[in-house]
């Protein structure tokens, strides 16, 4: 089993956790970390480490501790590790993790347990966006259709008419569907679903070609995007049919993509070329630590590490009232590096949406660009069958 505990202070990443009278606080990270979706793991792992270690190891005046697991992409065995991490490390808070299958393995463990608050850095899907909201359960990503309506309202805007859908088949591939289809009106000339994984795109790109689309539109994160975007080139599809994307070009994927990606089109909530003075030197610290340009996989984490401490600074580092701990977690009282960030009724963020492009900047590094806003202060459909109030 794959468990690294670490203990932030500040300018070093793995230290032995230095005797004190008060415990620490305890995040467990549980990120995927193994096989071809690594990539993303280690960027939500690396944006929350960072946070913790530019707040110099502390939050509210306690050391801070973070133990990290890898759940493989296998849900029985995220269970066992999360399991792990509330019962034999007593964690505060649980982070992570990226895919929406894993998400609902780990959900009930963690928010009915005694301790421990679930925070999801990325995975963000409508089952508990609605009537299965949680009062334990946070989000600092997004509802995983909203990115896939930036690229639906796109769409639309763009007069463009029919459209083939490409997205493997598990519960945020749906999601993407579902939220492109949202705000697109035309035609949908196909609509197909691979398995998890999924790396040959050999005869999905055959049906592309010969669709008559206008556009594609993909939801194809990790090692499936990158083979996607390599093989979309390779068939002579770029300049023919448009891609359209969300989380399938982005800086996960664009080092492995490069050139090939260059002048896609995705839709998020933030990218490394944000103009704010928090995101400047977030983009900064981090590409001086890990040498890579993050992406929204590091950012949420980032922003949910800063939620945390939010959280501890104004319970004064008293997590034993959960209610006052939710109550601070509620307030969102952080700068988030997107700007606009606070909660609605079901704990899923409030925020602007943008389009944006793969782009190669003046020092050979890719990274992807703000183009245009299409939603702003945005909440979740979902939203509004959530039953909590506060």
């Amino acid at each position: 089993m794959k468990r690294i505990l670490l203990s932030l202070a500040l300018g070093a990443a793995t230290l032995a956790a230095p005797a004190q009278a008060q415990e620490p606080i305890r995040i467990g990270v549980i990120q995927t970390l193994s096989g071809p979706a690594a990539v993303l793991g280690q960027q939500a792992r690396d944006g929350l480490q960072l946070a913790v270690r530019q707040l110099g190891g502390k939050m509210g005046g306690r050391d801070v501790q973070v133990i990290v697991v890898d759940d493989e992409l296998k849900p029985d065995v995220a269970v066992q590790r999360v399991q792990a991490l509330i019962d034999r490390d007593r964690v505060d808070f649980v982070v992570g993790p990226i895919f929406s299958n894993i998400l609902q393995a780990i959900h009930a463990p963690v928010v009915n347990s005694p301790r421990a608050f679930l925070i999801s850095a990325n995975a963000g899907p409508s089952s508990y966006a609605g009537r299965g909201c949680h009062e334990n359960f946070f989000v600092t990503s997004y509802q995983n259709d909203q990115v896939h309506e930036v690229l639906g309202a796109y769409a639309q805007r763009r007069g463009m008419q029919k459209v083939f859908l490409l997205t493997p088949n598990y519960q945020a591939g749906r999601d993407a569907m579902a939220g492109f289809k949202r705000h697109f009106r035309g035609q949908i000339v196909d609509e197909v679903y691979t398995p998890l994984g999924h790396l040959d795109f050999s005869a999905e790109l055959a049906r592309i070609g010969a669709s008559g689309a206008d556009a594609l539109f993909t939801f194809m994160p990790g090692g499936m995007g990158v083979n996607l975007v390599r093989q979309y080139g390779q068939a002579g599809l770029t300049q023919r049919v448009p891609f359209l994307s969300a989380f399938t070009v982005d800086e996960s994927t664009l080092p492995a993509q490069q050139d090939a990606a260059l002048g896609m089109l995705a839709g998020m909530t933030w990218a490394p070329n944000m103009d704010n003075p928090q995101n400047r030197k977030f983009v900064a610290d981090y590409e001086a630590a890990f040498g890579s340009v993050p992406g929204s996989y590091a950012m949420q984490a980032y922003d949910a590490a800063m939620l945390i401490n939010s959280a501890v600074v104004a319970t004064g580092g008293n997590l034993t009232d959960r209610a006052a701990v939710r109550t601070a977690l509620r307030k969102a009282d952080f700068t988030s590096l997107r700007g606009r960030f606070r909660f609605a009724n079901n704990h899923y963020p409030i925020q602007d949406f943008y389009t944006v492009r793969a782009a190669k900047r003046p020092d050979g590094k890719f990274q992807t660009e703000i183009v245009e806003r299409i939603f702003e202060n945005y909440t979740d459909v979902y939203a509004a069958q959530c039953p909590m109030r506060w």
